[in-house]
């Protein structure tokens, strides 16, 4: 054998318990520990602001939806993301998200746009996310994917629209043109 044979070593995987350990801010996807970008900047927050004020006025006439900003969705032992903003439907129990949620979004920056846009856009689809919004507040667009026969269709792109979630309970009409900064 060669002196310069790779050396195979193993990928070290963790779980939730690690995950729960763990100090700063990460995210978990199948095992493997992915460190999260540092904390989103201005105009980053006030577009996930303003998602979250829609659905929350909404929600007042819809009792069984929920909408949480930077909470760790636990999709499964080996699998913890923290979304910019989710829709849970229905009751929950405990403290945690455990389960899928009907809606994620994420706001797109260039530093985490690879991981949003094919790792995540992926996971979500797998882990039966009924809907996942990828905002971009540079282009002033929000790409709008649902969740049809275990695949992403995309219902849109759009920018100053409105666009019509249909959820578990509820229809929301979506002003996409007040997301982005005036």
């Amino acid at each position: 054998m060669s002196d310069t044979a790779p050396i195979n070593t193993p990928i070290e995987l963790y779980c939730l318990d690690d995950y729960r350990r763990w100090e700063g801010d990460w995210e978990l996807i199948r095992g493997m520990p992915l460190a999260m970008a540092p904390s989103p900047g201005v105009e980053h927050q006030r577009v996930a602001r303003r998602l979250l004020r829609q659905f929350d006025a909404f929600f007042d006439a819809c009792p069984t939806c929920e909408v949480f900003y930077e909470i760790d969705v636990e999709f499964s032992e080996d699998t913890v993301t923290r979304p910019d903003v989710i829709v849970v439907c229905g009751a929950l129990e405990g403290e945690r998200i455990v389960r899928a949620p009907a809606l994620i979004a994420e706001v797109i920056s260039p530093k985490t746009a690879m991981r949003d846009e094919r790792t995540k856009f992926q996971l979500y689809r797998d882990e039966g996310v009924g809907y996942y919004l990828l905002l971009y507040p540079r282009q002033t667009k929000a790409k709008v994917y649902r969740l049809v026969d275990g695949e992403y269709r995309k219902v849109g792109d759009f920018q100053r629209e409105t666009c019509s979630i249909v959820l578990p309970d509820c229809t929301i009409a979506l002003d996409v043109g007040k997301l982005w900064s005036r």
